[in-house]
């Protein structure tokens, strides 16, 4: 299984993922689901992927020979354009993989998310599907998810609107990683996270945080604290009188 986060607010992009892949619970590995292609001062794009790891190989694969002559990604004019080259490349994939795979009762999946900027352009971020079309995070829906997502999202629901300091979202992205981590144990560490400030056209902000990694250890350790402390603040519930229950007849 994966976790993947992508959140945008007014100062940039935060990006994160884990690193565990499995194919059951007695074959896990890690595998880095984040990739970067950086022309300084001209375009970044970060992609982070989930779903089949052959499938997803292969498309980053097709989109790194691309960009590093000058093709694809190196002369998009814009993030959507951007996200729709992606798409292309998931589409060109299929075209080899989709038959094999479903003769032999596989299914093609691959999703992918897209941040990063060009210059001129705005920062954007999108979700490419296994079909190969893109969604775009929207000011009200200003963070996107692939993978294993359902243990995260509350917390990101509560906390992360387009106004949130890119410091803070990165803390949000570490307790939503935190709480996915402790429900499914197919999502663990390392995870990357990478911070994109706005207009800087480089990427000068990134960690991999591993399992023993003493800062995501306290963060998760005095989150359990200042929510436990929470609670005991709460107001106490009041109960009215409970009447005797109806016997049944």
């Amino acid at each position: 299984m994966t976790y993947c986060l992508g959140i945008i607010t007014g100062e940039g992009l935060v990006m994160a993922s884990d690193s565990r892949s499995n194919a059951g619970y007695d074959q896990v590995n890690l595998c880095r689901k984040m990739h970067r292609f950086v022309r300084k001062g001209e375009r970044v794009f970060i992609i982070l992927t989930s779903g089949s790891l052959s499938i997803s190989q292969s498309v980053i694969t097709l989109l790194r020979d691309d960009f590093d002559n000058g093709r694809g990604l190196a002369q998009a004019d814009s993030l959507y354009h951007a996200a729709r080259m992606v798409g292309d490349c998931v589409r060109k994939v299929a075209e080899i993989d989709r038959a094999a795979l479903e003769h032999d009762g596989l299914v093609f999946n691959v999703n992918l998310l897209l941040g990063g900027q060009v210059k001129g352009e705005m920062p954007d971020l999108y979700l490419i599907y296994p079909q190969g079309n893109p969604l775009r995070a929207t000011e009200d829906s200003p963070y996107l998810q692939i993978g294993e997502s359902k243990y995260g999202r509350p917390i990101l629901d509560r906390g992360v609107d387009s106004t949130t300091p890119l410091n803070e979202a990165a803390k949000y992205a570490l307790l939503s990683f935190d709480a996915t981590m402790r429900s499914n144990v197919t999502v663990g560490p390392p995870i990357d996270l990478l911070l994109y400030r706005r207009d800087s056209l480089d990427i000068t902000s990134y960690r991999r945080l591993a399992e023993s990694d003493p800062d995501l250890n306290e963060m998760h350790h005095e989150w359990e604290r200042a929510l436990r402390h929470a609670v005991e603040q709460l107001p106490e519930i009041r109960f009215g009188y409970a009447a005797e229950p109806e016997h049944a007849t």
